[in-house]
């Protein structure tokens, strides 16, 4: 016969596995607004049945069961839905710095509109136009000065606002370096808090849970893989709900790896290393690097460099180093070139009443700085318009506007053109900046093109920042359908495990009537 008694454990048993459910629905309740809180169930398991196999054991007619116990509390994660979020959004981290940076690019280029470029240059060809009618007016050639003059303010504008965003992005790059480095460090805490409490045989769900809020902000900075390892010094690789240790590795866009977090899998222990940026003293070229993570200063200054990689970091990088230092190159090398053949046409020229050829550049450049930085209009023909050399031939008569016709023609005249005169000769093949020497359209063309491309890179940025988007929120939806604590069902589950619990103190109060009419009735 069973012992009256053996009931009584097993109504405790049903009692505190409902108990801990209790707490545990308790706790999802409690965190159902926690970012990144992945709900917790608790895992029951039938206990050993009676009688366990052996020599001794009374014979029955069968094995009777003994109640439940709690195996383990889990988060209910999806492993596979995390790695499809991290990838989408170190794509969206990328795509949003870039049309940020482009947009930032475009708000300063401001073509074609009123204050742009393009209608300032318009306004100063139109002038000259107008000069070629009227040579010998004052008021003319004072407005062809001061459209110059809004040339070189607007080209001057141009250059110092890209500079100044540059600069920005530059800092920018700094303060996401350090932000990189500070979520390694963390996770790397995080891993060493994990590794103390596994071995155990505790799992700790809210270090997990932390640990992977760390991780999704990582990998819209850099594009990330992570791996668990179960250090086999732990001794529960059979526990299937220990998630282990994060080793976390950098992608490159040639798909090879660089450790960032790397986790030894015999002992556990972890090499971490940081991220830095390194620029070339000779070509001025930003480049990452991946090296040890200095403890005084928090920084890196030698490591190993990367390749292209993703991520917002990335998008910086690219900004920083490629697609503004590219949009100053292209003005100055436009603005130089445009200086170099309107200087060279107006030097031949002859100003108002003089009997000798100009030989005076309409506009400077300071030699030492960025030609769309430093292009200005000649103080003395600020001064004095009348230096304009519009005639062709000496004494600068009223009627001779030929030079100033010479100079109009420009607005249309091709870059390989620059240089000289005559259509049957080819021009010096120094004259144009090296970034010109194959452009075969006029400045207006070229800089149209500059702004159209601008145009389209932006547009393009903005459109798979908005695709990235959608694939991130719909991966998102995914991860929280499954993650993500429900109310409703807690609320339910809070129920279900009352009553269980009622049920098995109810139990409890039969076997203590069993109990009174076996030892007080008998």
């Amino acid at each position: 016969m069973i012992s009256t008694f053996m009931g009584l454990e097993t109504s405790k048993r049903g009692m505190s596995v409902a108990q801990n459910a209790l707490y545990t629905t308790g706790h999802n309740v409690a965190n159902a607004n926690t970012p990144g809180y992945s709900r917790q169930r608790v895992n029951l398991n039938p206990s050993l049945a009676f009688p366990s196999p052996g020599l001794n054991s009374p014979r029955v007619p069968g094995q009777l069961g003994t109640g439940v116990e709690a195996g383990s509390i889990q988060r209910i994660r999806d492993s596979f839905l995390d790695t499809q979020y991290r990838e989408q959004n170190s794509k969206l981290g990328y795509y949003s710095s870039m049309s940020d940076s482009l947009a930032k690019m475009e708000e300063i280029m401001n073509d074609p509109t009123e204050s742009g470029l393009l209608k300032t240059m318009n306004t100063f060809w139109n002038a000259l136009e107008d000069l070629t009618v009227h040579t010998d007016n004052t008021a003319a050639r004072a407005v062809v000065a001061s459209t110059a003059e809004a040339v070189a303010d607007t080209l001057n504008y141009y250059h110092s606002s890209l500079t100044n965003v540059q600069e920005d992005l530059r800092y920018q790059m700094g303060v996401k370096t350090d932000e990189i480095n500070t979520l390694i460090s963390n996770i790397n805490d995080l891993n060493v808090q994990i590794s103390r409490i596994e071995p155990n045989g505790l799992i700790p769900n809210d270090l997990y849970d932390e640990r992977d809020v760390l991780v999704d902000k990582l990998s819209q900075l850099v594009n990330v893989k992570v791996t668990s390892v179960m250090p086999t010094e732990y001794g529960i690789a059979d526990r299937a709900v220990a998630e282990g240790l994060y080793n976390i590795e950098l992608i490159q866009e040639d798909g090879s790896l660089v450790n960032l977090i790397n986790v030894t899998e015999a002992d556990g222990i972890v090499d971490m290393k940081g991220v830095g940026v390194e620029e070339d003293t000779t070509t001025g070229q930003l480049k990452v690097i991946v090296g040890e993570i200095d403890k005084t200063t928090g920084k890196v200054t030698t490591g190993t460099p990367l390749s292209n990689f993703s991520g917002e970091f990335a998008a910086l990088l690219e900004s920083v180093g490629t697609t503004y230092p590219d949009m100053l190159k292209k003005l100055n090398n436009m603005t130089e070139a445009f200086v170099k053949e309107f200087n060279r046409v107006h030097s031949q020229g002859y100003a108002l009443g003089a009997t000798a050829p100009s030989n005076m550049d309409f506009f400077t450049i300071d030699p030492g700085k960025d030609a769309a930085a430093s292009i200005e209009v000649n103080t003395k023909i600020l001064e004095n318009p009348s230096l304009i050399a519009a005639a062709s031939q000496p004494g600068g008569a009223a009627g001779d506007n030929k030079n100033a016709h010479e100079l109009a023609v420009i607005k249309s005249k091709s870059f390989q053109d620059y240089g000289d005169d005559d259509p049957n000769t080819a021009p010096p093949t120094d004259f144009l900046p090296t970034g010109l020497k194959d452009e075969k359209g006029s400045f207006d063309d070229y800089y149209a093109g500059i702004i159209g491309k601008l145009g389209v890179d932006s547009a393009s940025a903005q459109k798979n920042k908005g695709n990235t988007q959608i694939l991130v929120d719909s991966v998102d939806r995914n991860r929280q359908s499954v993650s993500a604590v429900s109310l409703d069902e807690e609320m339910t589950d809070m129920i279900k495990f009352q009553q269980a619990y009622n049920a098995s103190a109810r139990m409890i109060t039969v076997i203590d009537e069993l109990l009174d009419k076996l030892i007080n009735g008998m």
